[in-house]
């Protein structure tokens, strides 16, 4: 089951280099702009710049200004923004005024993200900026203060580059609105996936490294999916969620966006002010379950997407570690999101200023969970339940990994104007693996697996653990990049 010449989704459209052609030659060479004249370009050392380890390792030597690392980066958003908007605000002069406050750091050779343009999802506040939260029924007056996750990333030295689109509310898997349509980058006649959409996006076309999203019921990792990224949810309370807002009843959590593990690992290690986290060693072996049946009867998988999940177990068993087929105990999981999908879009409606101006699918949505919040339907111990039953499953595992998706996105397009039955059947279609996650707290990583032979999308697994196992999913996931690496920027 595990021979790697039966996966359906090889990658073998993929080349092994870390370095994709697409990437552009400033990405591998500017380093050498700044070198001292009295030394040969020779003798100073590679700097892969297109990675936050390398821009920060090359600012920290002096190799690389942050103004020269963000003036890169605004040039790729300029040339590469218009075909999948990723950005609902490029902040060019404010990123400038930060770059220069950056390099002014007397603690600059030391900062983990010296200098390294960062996207930030526009759910959260940007002191200055505007939260819009893909929403005209916001508030419009800037932000007075940066959200803990924002304050985090400028002390470790990034620099806030831009804010990235989000679908209203942050409640849907798909990123659209009047204003734009986000794309794949892979294949911009479908969709890059969501909430998070935006920030996978500007990290899938090398836009940005890393960037920040955040995820209540798949929101890191779908994305992460549709545009060939690895995609970090931690657990609950290992990153400071949102502010004032309850973060969907414990559902959200802020995470990562990355084009490489060893990314992901230091941002959030930075995110959750644990610096061990951004430690790769190898991982003991580890008992996998491999889980690729459908969580609820309304979505079938696609079997490039299977195979996926099946090609990251192979991976796993030549690394030493040990995988057996299992089903994972679903029961009672699907009821008890949709009631708290509904129930969460109504707690957070109830506090913006202008619902009048909500689009229709959100006015449906909000209503129907107005309904359940009376009927007294949401109860924990619904919840308790369902994680009672996992906690049994994980005494024979210590890790389990699925497909991240069923299915490739669905088409980019106008979904916010389409009735809410349609967004939630196709929401529900293709991302039926990423919710339980959200409803028990518990981390997982999405990691790309190859390319979908129809789509050109990409392909990627979900890896799962229990409570406090991020090093655990963050040294796996290392495993599987380097048994199956992957083009880390859309071509």
């Amino acid at each position: 089951m595990y021979d790697e010449g039966t996966a359906l989704a090889d990658g073998s459209t993929r080349r092994d280099g870390p370095i994709p052609s697409g990437v552009t030659t400033e990405e591998v060479t500017v380093a050498s702009t700044a070198a001292d004249s009295t030394n040969p370009p020779e003798s100073q050392p590679p700097t892969d710049t297109s990675t936050a380890i390398g821009t920060a390792a090359a600012v920290q030597c002096g190799a690389l200004t942050p103004e020269q690392a963000l003036d890169a980066a605004l040039e790729r958003i300029r040339a590469r923004d218009r075909k999948v908007n990723a950005f609902s605000l490029v902040r060019e002069e404010a990123a400038r005024a930060e770059a220069r406050a950056v390099a002014e750091r007397p603690d600059l050779d030391v900062l983990p993200l010296a200098g390294v343009p960062v996207a930030v999802k526009n759910n959260i506040d940007v002191a200055g900026e505007v939260t819009r939260a893909g929403s005209r029924a916001g508030s419009d007056d800037p932000a007075a203060s940066d959200h803990p996750v924002v304050h985090r990333l400028r002390s470790a030295g990034a620099v806030i580059v831009g804010l990235t689109t989000v679908p209203e509310g942050g409640l849907w898997g798909v990123t659209d609105s009047p204003e734009r349509i986000t794309r794949s980058p892979w294949n911009p006649r479908f969709s890059s996936g969501g909430s998070s959409g935006g920030s996978g996006a500007a990290v899938g076309a090398g836009m940005v490294p890393i960037a920040h999203g955040n995820d209540g019921l798949g929101s890191v990792r779908i994305p992460a999916a549709c545009c060939g990224v690895v995609g970090v949810k931690p657990g609950r309370g290992l990153v400071p969620a949102e502010v004032g807002v309850d973060s969907w009843g414990g559902m959200t959590e802020n995470g990562v966006l990355a084009t490489t593990v060893a990314d992901a690992a230091l941002m959030l290690s930075v995110l959750s002010n644990r610096p061990d986290l951004a430690d790769l060693k190898t991982p003991p072996a580890l008992r996998i379950g491999l889980a690729t049946a459908p969580p609820t009867p309304l979505a079938r998988v696609d079997r490039a997407w299977t195979a996926a999940a099946d090609k990251a177990a192979s991976a796993a068993v030549a690394a030493g570690h040990t995988v057996g087929v299992s089903e994972l105990p679903y029961q009672g999981a699907t009821f008890a999101l949709a009631l708290r999908w509904v129930a969460n879009a109504a707690r957070e409606a109830a506090a913006v200023p202008h619902p009048e101006r909500l689009q229709r699918r959100t006015r449906t949505h909000v209503a129907l969970g107005k309904l359940v919040l009376k009927s007294g339907l949401l109860r924990p111990s619904q919840v308790d339940r369902i994680e009672a039953r996992l906690q049994e499953y994980f005494e024979r595992y210590d890790v389990v990994i699925t497909p991240t998706l069923a299915a490739p996105a669905p088409r980019a397009g106008r979904w916010h104007a389409r009735p809410w039955l349609a967004n939630v059947i196709a929401n529900v279609r293709y991302s039926p693996f990423t919710p339980l996650w959200n409803l028990v707290g518990w981390p997982a990583i999405s990691v790309p697996m190859g390319i979908h032979p129809r789509t050109g999308t990409p392909l990627a697994a979900q890896l799962i653990g229990p409570p406090g196992s991020e090093s655990t999913l963050l040294r796996l996931a290392a495993q599987l990049e380097a048994a199956h690496p992957w083009e880390r920027i859309a071509p």
